[in-house]
Parts: C-alpha cells; sequence; structure tokens
C-alpha cells in the first residue's frame, strides 16, 4: 500500500488547493437587498430633482477586485409619477409608471476597503454602468361617456398623434429602453462577510416619454376619431381646469429636447458567499 501514498498526498493537496482557491473566490463575491425610494424628472415635475418619491426594492450580486474596484449586477423594481399637480397648471396631466430595471456597473473605493491592517472599515464611492429598463405610464381617468374610473394604459392610446398622420414626425415609443445609472454613496464593513451600504443614483435614459409627455397636441377631434375618446380625453385634459378650453393643433405639450430621468436612492445589506455557502466548505474541505 505505500506505493499509493505519494498519490494519496497529491489529491489530498489539489483538494486543499482547489478548496482554498474556491473560498477565496467565494469571498470576493457577495449578495445583497436593498430598499428605498424612486423618484423622476421630467416634463411633469419641471426637471426638479426633488419629485414625489415612491418605494423600491432590489437586489444585486458584487465580485470584488481587490480593494479598490467591484462588479455589481443589481435588479430593482419601483415606481415614479409626476404631475398632480401638474408643473403647468392648465396643461393638467399626470402619470404614473412602474420601473423594473437590470443593470452591471463598475464602483471604485476611494478608500483601500475590507478587512486588514492596511485597509478601512468603510469608504465612499462613486459608480456607473448600462443596464435596461421597463416602464409603462399610466393616467387615471373618469370617461365622460361611460363614467367609468379607471388606470389607463398611454402608450397605446398615442396621446401625442404617435402612429397616425395627425404628428408624422413621433413614432410609438418602446417600454423597454437603455439607462445609464451612476451615482454615489458609502459603505460600511460590519463584520468580515457583511457590508452595509447607502447610495444614491441617478438614471440617465434616452426616452422622452417616462411621463407619455414630449412634443405638441394635435388635433383632438381627429385623434378622437383616430384613437377613441379616452385617447383625445388624456392627450388634452385643460377643460377639466379651464371648461371649454382646447389646446390647437402644434401647441408644445412636453420638450422634447430634455430627456426624461429616474433616480433611485437605497440602503444596501450584503453577504460574503463564504457565508451563504459555507456549510459545502465544511462538508467538502474539513473531513
Amino acid at each position: 500500500m505505500n506505493h499509493h501514498r505519494p498519490l494519496l498526498l497529491l489529491v489530498l493537496l489539489l483538494l486543499t488547493s482547489v478548496c482554498t482557491e474556491a473560498q477565496q473566490a467565494l469571498s470576493r463575491m457577495e449578495l445583497g437587498f436593498n430598499a428605498g425610494a424612486m423618484n423622476y424628472l421630467g416634463d411633469l415635475n419641471n426637471q426638479s430633482a426633488l419629485g414625489k418619491v415612491n418605494p423600491a426594492i432590489g437586489c444585486h450580486f458584487r465580485s470584488k477586485y481587490g480593494s479598490r474596484w467591484a462588479l455589481v449586477v443589481g435588479a430593482a423594481y419601483g415606481h415614479v409619477e409626476g404631475g398632480n399637480p401638474d408643473a403647468i397648471a392648465r396643461r393638467n396631466l399626470s402619470f404614473r409608471s412602474y420601473v423594473a430595471e437590470a443593470t452591471v456597473r463598475m464602483e471604485f473605493n476611494f478608500l483601500p476597503y475590507g478587512i486588514g491592517e492596511a485597509q478601512f472599515r468603510w469608504t465612499p464611492f462613486i459608480f456607473g454602468g448600462l443596464g435596461f429598463f421597463a416602464f409603462n405610464p399610466q393616467a387615471y381617468y373618469t370617461d365622460p361617456l361611460s363614467g367609468e374610473s379607471q388606470w389607463y394604459d398611454l402608450q397605446p392610446l398615442g396621446t401625442e398623434g404617435q402612429g397616425t398622420p395627425l404628428n408624422p414626425d413621433a413614432s410609438p415609443y418602446t417600454l423597454m429602453q437603455v439607462n445609464m445609472p451612476f451615482g454615489l454613496g458609502l459603505k460600511i464593513k460590519a463584520s468580515k462577510s457583511i457590508t452595509i451600504a447607502a447610495e444614491y443614483g441617478f438614471r440617465k435614459t434616452w426616452t422622452d416619454y417616462l411621463d407619455d409627455c414630449s412634443t405638441i397636441y394635435v388635433d383632438n377631434e381627429q385623434l378622437s376619431s383616430a384613437r377613441g375618446n379616452v385617447a383625445a380625453g388624456l392627450a388634452d385634459r385643460s377643460a377639466e381646469v379651464e371648461p371649454g378650453y382646447v389646446n390647437a393643433h402644434g401647441i408644445k405639450r412636453g420638450d422634447d429636447s430634455l430627456n426624461d430621468w429616474y433616480a433611485y436612492f437605497n440602503l444596501s445589506v450584503s453577504v460574503g458567499f463564504n457565508v451563504l455557502f459555507g456549510w459545502m466548505h465544511k462538508k467538502n474541505c474539513n473531513p
């Protein structure tokens, strides 16, 4: 049996090396959950950074590269809204939209961050990346003909004449768009395997229709003929606050020179994979 000992020793060394490498790899990875609030910047809050905020939740995976850099893949879900009252009172528009996003970003820590004599247990950080998001602007409306009150999806109605000859320069917008998240935050190493962080991030978008408001009013009677009474009623709501007033074709309904943005503030807790999968290491690496 002695001639088998070198082979057994080699196998044990290889297993030990694999387990050590696996433990080190898992210690660099974290899974986290976050909760906070979203708000929107666009035509229906007069470009104010302090618009209405609504709850949002999310999760993320973080892979650390040294004490300065990390790759983060994240997802979040919340909703944004604007209007009520409108930034322009006579326009009288409002909306809400549920937003689901998925992003990939890089984080940079300003201080060497981690556990060790030469590392800080806290650090401010900045981040930037790319992602995509899905949205669906809606408005609450009472149909004067049926008397029915409900939330209506705005994109299919073409409230600015999208997809009709009334506004040939406006195409129907898609409900999934690209975004660019960036922002800053502060993270604290609560323990060897737990990170607590707070961050505030903006989402630059390449659409001006997060709020379904961008270009011009079209002829309301023709829009009613093309898309129905509800579309016409939601396209021009001025008469609700000023009876009898109707915006003429071509009057600006929104500002298409500026795209819409939204922001996400959140607090998060992240747990290292070495904790989440610690039982696996004890079973396989510590016979």
